[in-house]
């Protein structure tokens, strides 16, 4: 069971927009902390972790807590944010991959009219799309990998990853999912839970609307560069 928290909250309202913010570690057996319902996400607790709704009332911690320094939770979640989508994105790929392969599974091994259904229905051509559209996400998602490595920073090519590929993946379980057809929907097979993943993701560490944002700011603003 989780025994610390991470709790990040306003500190100073009149500093910067970012410097008002604090990070603490708040022990979950501190008084006035209270787990109140774990929250389930589309249906799946996402056993043994998870999502908790936290009531804090009038908890203190010791000075000692405070991470880095007062003011300076936004640095610390800028510092993960950018490798940690990374991760995310690495890993929506993996889960594409294996939504791939378990619908050319299902389409060589179920049959309907006479014929295997992976020759019905336009399927072989969904399967090619996946394909390509996997192969496109591995190579953007390799591409901000190599930005951060070699530059420090990559605002853009991690927005573009952070949209581009949770999009690809669901789209692709999507079509595992139908090519399943109920079975697809059910928990027998990981396809709706990783359905659930993908779709999360286009909210956890920023929604879409966010990161196109800050994709095009980067383009307006290099085209501006450019021309003056």
């Amino acid at each position: 069971d989780c025994k610390v928290m991470i709790f990040m909250g306003l500190t100073d309202p009149d500093a910067d927009r970012h410097h008002r913010h604090s990070m603490v570690l708040v022990p979950l057996d501190a008084d006035g902390v209270e787990v109140q319902r774990m929250l389930p996400t589309m249906g799946i607790y996402d056993e043994p972790v998870g999502h908790g709704q936290v009531r804090m009332t009038d908890v203190r911690v010791p000075q000692s807590n405070l991470l880095l320094g007062a003011g300076r939770a936004f640095e610390i979640a800028q510092g993960r944010l950018g490798p940690g989508r990374i991760h995310h994105c690495m890993r929506l790929i993996g889960q594409a991959e294996v939504a791939l392969e378990l619908a050319i599974k299902r389409g060589l091994s179920r049959t309907a009219f006479g014929k295997p259904i992976i020759n019905l229905g336009g399927n072989r051509e969904r399967i090619a799309d996946a394909r390509m559209a996997i192969n496109q996400a591995r190579l953007l998602v390799l591409h901000a990998a190599w930005k951060l490595d070699t530059e420090g920073a990559a605002p853009s090519e991690v927005s573009q990853i952070k949209v581009v590929v949770p999009n690809v993946a669901q789209q692709v379980i999507d079509m595992a999912i139908q090519l399943h057809g109920g079975a697809g929907m059910t928990q027998d097979l990981p396809l709706s839970a990783m359905w659930t993943n993908a779709r999360s993701l286009r909210l956890a560490d920023g929604p879409d609307e966010v990161h196109r944002g800050v994709v095009a700011r980067a383009e307006i603003g290099r085209y501006k560069e450019a021309t003056r």
